[in-house]
């Protein structure tokens, strides 16, 4: 057993949490006090949109990952996976926070982010009056997350259920594996019916409510993902240099940089698809939406520095230095790759929503990422406190022991 089982909250460490916290709030005061009201509302909104939205689909990821394995009956990610199951109940605060924001994006009357509230009389934007529409928007929105609590803690649940109660038999570890897969298998299709496709859709996308890309569910999951691997090495890595997940070593480590510099290219690949047959097809609807990202002159192209700089902090730092096998085994290393990989992905929505919201370029400054750290804050207070109430490690789990004698 290891020789520190329970996580001990240092003072440090809580102190952190509720400053980042308290700066968060601050922040969305101040800001409100400056934006939110008058002509600057929309970038008052457009900023709580970014970071709530960003960093809810992120803790997601944690539990995306966890019922993923479990669906593959995979064993590798056992030593530290109380880390990801502490990280997906992130999801209930903040998730109740960007419901709070996106209720009030669609019933504010002087907020104007999504222009299909009010068509008049645009035939494209009644056409598609069918999907969006604010009691579709408003229900399908609370479905999600509530569909994101019940199966999160679903699976928590299941996976303290031998805690207290070791299998007695081989025949019952095989019902407690089983019955752990059909429920992570209802969560991976309840995520591929919201994160994979329609939320997406109607929480970003529809900001530009003419234009369309079918890829852009996957270019958005696969962002939040592969931030989300960069929050679970941040937390194992912590933990280790407090002396805690004796059981999880460098092959893990190894793996979970694999998982990052793998969907950095995944991201790339969709990436430059998503702009690729845009550009060549040329058709005015979808071009529109690169127009204040990409173009160079200098009234339309407001946003083209940030979007190639997403690019190249995205793609080109992963690709260069998780590729060697060193890089993701050294702990240093692969905690200073997991922290760009959150701030260049926390830059490209900053881009997808800023650019669509206001054409001209929004200059970023204390009040974004005051509320970005606001979230941070809150994320990590929560993997602390829950990390904090259970064994860092599932002892009477059936595949445990293939998760310590891993190698890669």
């Amino acid at each position: 057993m290891a020789s520190k089982e329970f996580f001990e909250i240092p003072k440090r460490y809580r102190t952190w949490s509720l400053a980042l916290m308290g700066i968060g709030v601050l922040s969305v005061i101040i800001g409100f006090l400056l934006y939110g009201t008058g002509e600057h509302t929309n970038r008052f909104w457009a900023a709580l949109l970014q970071n709530s939205v960003y960093f809810l689909l992120v803790v997601n990821a944690s539990m995306f990952f966890m019922c993923a394995t479990t669906l593959a009956w995979g064993s590798w990610q056992l030593s530290f996976g109380r880390v990801t199951q502490a990280i997906s109940t992130a999801v209930i605060p903040i998730g109740i926070i960007t419901v709070i924001i996106l209720i009030c994006l669609v019933t504010i009357p002087d907020v104007h982010i999504y222009h299909w509230l009010h068509p008049h009389g645009d035939k494209i934007l009644e056409g598609k009056s069918g999907f969006l529409n604010k009691s579709f928007f408003i229900i399908w929105t609370l479905l999600t997350l509530i569909g994101w609590i019940v199966l999160g803690a679903k699976m928590r649940k299941l996976n303290l259920e031998l805690e207290n109660n070791p299998p007695s038999s081989t025949e019952s570890a095989r019902k407690y594996l089983f019955k752990n897969t059909v429920w992570a298998a209802v969560f991976i299709v309840w995520f591929a019916l919201t994160v994979m496709s329609t939320v997406p859709w109607l929480w970003l996308m529809s900001i530009d409510a003419h234009w369309y890309s079918t890829m852009y569910s996957w270019y958005t999951f696969a962002s939040t993902f592969v931030a989300g691997m960069a929050v679970i090495v941040l937390f194992v890595v912590y933990l280790k240099n407090q002396g805690y997940l004796e059981y999880t070593n460098e092959e893990h480590m190894h793996d979970l940089g694999k998982f990052m510099f793998a969907f950095s290219i995944f991201w790339t690949y969709l990436w430059f698809s998503q702009y690729m047959l845009i550009w060549y097809a040329n058709i005015p609807e979808e071009t529109v939406y690169f127009r204040s990202r990409i173009t160079t002159d200098h009234e339309s192209g407001a946003y083209t520095g940030v979007f190639w700089f997403s690019f190249v902090i995205n793609f080109l730092a992963p690709f260069l230095i998780l590729m060697r096998r060193g890089s993701k085994r050294n702990y240093t290393t692969i905690a200073m790759m997991a922290i760009v990989i959150l701030v260049g992905h926390w830059f490209d929505f900053y881009q997808m929503v800023f650019a669509s919201v206001e054409k001209d370029h929004v200059p970023l400054n204390l009040f974004d990422f005051g509320v970005a750290a606001g979230f941070v804050g809150l994320i990590i207070f929560s993997v602390g406190r829950a990390l904090s109430k259970t064994p860092l490690i599932a002892k009477n789990h059936p595949l445990i022991k293939e998760s310590i004698i891993h190698h890669t």
